[in-house]
């Protein structure tokens, strides 16, 4: 999750200089070479063809569908404001346990869930509010959040038998038919003369950190625990995004943060005891 919470920070500075296309899908090409080396070196077998389509529910959650959403949004939108509907993922990412994985949580997860959602939503409020109500950016974000709550389930489940990191890098690998060329008539049509030096390193943190070596981590954490009950440890992302949105862009945050924080904290405990 740290590794992760610098994700919508990154994301928004890079798309201040960068096409937010280029962003996504470069970031993904750029990843999916980083894969391909990987199962290279480690000389890994090709998944099943049944693994194959669930591969492909994978890379269009958290390859395409993700990162291109945030990517857009975060062109009209801070990144503290990307954090008030990113709190939706931990529950979108339980609910899609249930379905995709079969997974059946205790009463006292939901209610531990549900308690650590409604923080997190008084957090961000707190922080940054609503705005004025739900706008084209926050509809990218709702959708991005669904997408990534797909691809977290069912990428979890995947990883019980090919593992974490060859589960994120087989779909940067089978992505690459798509997203190396996107990215290559993106870049082709110019547009990157306004990137810093900035922009770039906060790409090269989206391509290496965001979408490779993050999910090593993560799905291999998903595996072991639990999509479901692992997955609310997503409920500090936000909390964390917003710090680093004070200390790199400068945004601000509401005086409540660190009572909130401190309840997440408490309902991700509950989560992680809970059956």
């Amino acid at each position: 999750m740290v590794l992760f919470s610098f994700s919508l920070p990154a994301t928004r500075l890079a798309v201040v200089g960068l096409d937010p296309w280029f962003v996504a899908f470069g970031r993904a090409a750029g990843a999916g070479v980083l894969a391909a080396g990987y199962l290279t070196a480690t000389r890994a077998r090709w998944p099943s063809a049944a693994q194959l389509g669930r591969l492909v529910v994978v890379a269009i959650g958290v390859v395409v569908g993700f990162p291109l959403l945030t990517s857009i949004a975060l062109t009209q939108e801070t990144a503290s404001h990307g954090a008030i509907v990113i709190a939706a993922l931990p529950a979108a990412t339980a609910v899609f346990a249930v379905v995709r994985g079969g997974e059946r949580p205790s009463v006292r997860f939901w209610l531990a869930a549900s308690a650590s959602f409604l923080a997190v939503l008084v957090f961000v409020g707190v922080s940054g509010g609503f705005g004025g109500g739900l706008a084209l950016p926050d509809l990218w974000l709702l959708a991005a959040v669904v997408l990534c709550g797909l691809g977290y389930a069912e990428g979890g489940a995947l990883a019980r038998d090919l593992g974490g990191a060859q589960t994120i890098c087989w779909a940067l690998l089978i992505s690459l038919p798509v997203t190396v060329p996107v990215a290559t008539v993106v870049f082709s049509r110019g547009g990157t003369e306004q990137a810093t030096a900035g922009s770039w390193l906060a790409f090269g943190y989206v391509t290496v950190a965001s979408m490779f070596l993050g999910f090593f981590f993560w799905y291999a954490g998903l595996a072991r625990g639990g999509v479901a009950r692992i997955g609310q440890v997503q409920a500090l992302q936000p909390v964390l995004t917003l710090g680093w949105s004070v200390l790199l862009l400068h945004e601000t945050v509401g005086p409540l943060a660190l009572v909130i924080g401190l309840l997440v904290l408490a309902c991700v405990f509950l989560t992680q005891r809970a059956r």
